[in-house]
């Protein structure tokens, strides 16, 4: 059984950061895709951005490119999410996902087999 714990959430001010951490019950190098996707209130769960297994690619939603940085340590099995510039926008509760396989489409959350819990992030103007 995979399972996926986020932590790293809280509340912050327009402009600071947060880093988010997504730990691993199992090896991450055996997941070949780790992704985050957030779910504001009264919205659908939107793709934010992910990372695959060595040779990295990373990709990101428009809407956090420049600002958001993902990146994983498969010692740790652990994946992160550095966010900066943070924007009441990104107020929302930030899922960490997991697949076995190379996603066809990386923003498509069923490509992702493993979830976990969530973690909020808010954002105060």
């Amino acid at each position: 059984q995979v399972q996926l714990v986020e932590s790293g959430g809280g509340l912050v001010q327009a402009g600071g950061s947060l880093r988010l951490s997504c730990a691993a019950s199992v090896r991450t190098n055996t997941m070949y895709a780790m992704g985050w996707f957030r779910q504001a209130p009264g919205k659908e769960r939107e793709f934010v951005a992910a990372i695959s297994r060595i040779p990295i690619s990373k990709y990101y939603a428009d809407s956090v490119k420049g600002r958001f940085t993902i990146s994983r340590d498969n010692a740790k099995n652990t994946a992160y999410l550095q966010m900066n510039s943070l924007r009441p926008e990104d107020t929302a509760v930030y899922y960490c996902a997991a697949a076995k396989g190379p996603p066809i489409n990386w923003s498509r959350q069923n490509e992702y087999e493993y979830w976990g819990q969530g973690t909020q992030v808010t954002v105060s103007s």
